[in-house]
């Protein structure tokens, strides 16, 4: 009779997984044994057992991977004419998608380096799903500013290299300075992502059940016997890891947003935008992970790992830097009054009252009304809600960027340049296209690494037994 791991037969004889309830980090009754062989099991479940909701999502997302080849393409043959962008706005949907991509690559640090710092238990189940959207996150926000070049594959001059040609980078511009945020940011990232993932990769090794399998996850596992002074070693690059990536989630953000801040333009002129893009930053990061964990926890019945104390978390820190955003919001209109600036004064009333003034009322509804539910414990608890939520948030904070970047431009100083912006299908088919890659590479991360942490779960079994067993002896004395 042919062995099945727990995970295939939970898929295959649809059995019930009950959560565990609110308070809860992991469902009652694993050991180490089989907290380990759910995780490894998504892994090693065979294709043909994949649940059919994940084989529709992944070849929906692989067509929209294809959309973004040929839109590229399209944009390598004709030039960046087929946007929308014209003269006087001439970012569109690039710059955008960028700001947007980059936001949703904050939560993954957050929940990894953060909470890691201040020993937050219930970060368990969800920060490898979280550090690996980022990575996906930041290589989906790379591609729009190097695709606004006009001339991608001259990209390499935005470094400093040694060349003959006397083409250096401008130090003081600040899309400069986003090259290296993002770069190190990026590299930081994977280098934090890739250390966490080695325990886990030498027990994927170990108990692979196929020769190929053994050898591609020994090869990763870079020689990990799980020795006293490997696991030493291990705890002392992880902290030092996350004490660096922490100012990172301050510092990247921080320097997008000096893309606006520093320029002379009414609407981009303004010292709260440093902290107010972090915030939104961490505000859409959280709601896409999860908008992706949610489902990924139902399709392979994950419910006993990660639970709802795991969910209602993330929505109260949802809920707080959506706060945090209102009050940017709240603070732009201040400015735009107190200063006495007539520019900056209509540049907001345009905002609200102008072409694009249903833009404005839509990102307020998604930002800061629709979100004012999370403070009900009851919808905190309702796994449709909070989902439905993520996705208003993601939606919200996207066209907060489209508003930030479109309003301030097309409207300047002078009337005789106000001009519009409407994206084309050529700037639709590039943001679909890389909605597609992004959620291709979660779906293929999912079925070829673990995405939750093996040995993490596996420490909260062993502390969650001897909870219990000092429980037991004070009840007995």
């Amino acid at each position: 009779m042919a062995f099945k791991n727990p995970e295939e037969e939970i898929l295959e004889q649809n059995l019930e997984v009950k959560d565990p309830g609110p308070d809860a980090i992991l469902g009652p009754g694993f050991t180490l044994g089989s907290a380990s062989d759910r995780i490894t099991g998504v892994v090693y479940l065979p294709w043909k057992t994949s649940p059919k909701k994940w084989l529709v999502g992944a070849f929906i997302s692989f067509c929209f991977v294809n959309l973004l080849m040929v839109a590229m393409a399209y944009l390598f043959l004709k030039g960046v004419g087929i946007w929308g962008i014209n003269i006087p706005v001439a970012w569109g949907f690039a710059i955008v998608n960028f700001v947007w991509w980059i936001g949703i690559g904050h939560a993954g640090t957050l929940i990894s380096a953060i909470l890691f710092l201040l020993k937050q238990d219930w970060r368990t189940s969800v920060n490898r799903f979280s550090e690996a959207m980022t990575l996906f996150a930041v290589a989906c926000a790379g591609m729009f500013p190097i695709l606004h070049l006009g001339r991608p594959w001259l990209a390499y001059w935005l470094f400093p290299y040694p060349n003959s040609m006397w083409m250096w980078p401008q130090p003081r511009s600040p899309l400069e300075w986003d090259v290296f945020a993002v770069s190190t940011y990026g590299l930081t990232s994977l280098i934090f992502w890739y250390i966490g993932l080695i325990p886990d990769l030498a027990t994927m090794r170990d108990d692979a059940p196929h020769l190929w399998q053994q050898r591609i996850y020994g090869i990763l596992a870079v020689g990990w016997r799980g020795s006293a002074i490997h696991w030493h070693r291990y705890m002392k690059a992880y902290l030092l890891l996350a004490g660096l990536a922490t100012p990172l989630v301050l510092s990247v953000h921080t320097i997008v947003s000096f893309d606006f801040a520093v320029s002379q333009l009414p609407g981009w002129h303004t010292t709260i935008f440093p902290p107010y893009f972090v915030a939104g930053a961490i505000y859409s990061g959280f709601a896409m992970v999860l908008t992706l964990m949610i489902p990924l926890r139902s399709w392979y019945r994950m419910q006993d790992m990660i639970t709802m104390r795991h969910i209602e978390a993330a929505a109260k820190l949802m809920l707080g830097t959506g706060l945090i955003v209102a009050y940017g919001y709240s603070m732009e209109a201040f400015f735009s009054w107190y200063s006495g600036d007539k520019y900056e004064s209509f540049m907001y009333w345009n905002r609200i009252t102008g072409p694009y003034g249903f833009t404005y009322a839509l990102l307020i509804s998604c930002n800061i009304l629709i979100p004012q539910l999370l403070w009900i414990r009851r919808v905190r608890l309702n796994i449709l809600a909070v989902w439905l939520l993520s996705i208003v948030i993601n939606i919200g904070m996207w066209l907060e960027r489209f508003v930030i970047v479109v309003t301030s431009l097309h409207r300047d100083f002078i009337p005789s340049s106000w001009g519009m912006y409407w994206p084309t299908k050529w700037d639709w088919a590039t943001y679909t296209g890389t909605l597609g890659f992004f959620m291709f590479l979660i779906f293929l991360f999912v079925r070829m690494l673990p995405s939750i942490s093996i040995f993490e779960v596996r420490e909260a079994v062993h502390h969650g037994k001897e909870h219990a067993e000092l429980e037991l002896e004070g009840a007995e004395v």
